[in-house]
């Protein structure tokens, strides 16, 4: 079976493209049911399931962990400076300025007057 690619437009070979990687993906989805078959009539010849072979975890499931570990929740950090013009602005000092230290700053304020 010979295709002519080069007569073809780029539409045609864009269609082909996508049949093909449907095809591949039929094929690797059989290939995968003929091998769990086959896992599992070997195991059976032993007299086991091929979950048990495989550490008790059936294939068709992931394992569950019983315990996970959560993330502790980011402490936000102690306030340092404190707008003088609106008081439930604060900044902790560390990471980038907000403009309203940087406007007091360019204004001529002392960042230490605007400590907490």
């Amino acid at each position: 079976m010979a295709i002519d690619l080069i007569g073809m437009t780029r539409k045609e070979l864009e269609k082909l493209k996508a049949d093909v990687e449907k095809a591949l993906e039929k094929a690797e989805a059989r290939d995968l049911r003929a091998a769990k078959k086959a896992a599992e009539k070997a195991a059976a010849e032993f007299g086991f399931s091929l979950g048990e072979i495989a550490g008790g975890a059936s294939t068709a499931e992931k394992p569950k962990r019983k315990y996970t570990k959560r993330k502790a929740a980011k402490k936000s950090g102690v306030a340092k400076y404190r707008n003088p013009s609106d008081a439930k602005q604060t900044w902790t000092g560390k990471g980038r300025q907000p403009q309203w230290f940087k406007a007091a700053i360019d204004a001529g304020t002392d960042p230490s007057s605007m400590e907490i």
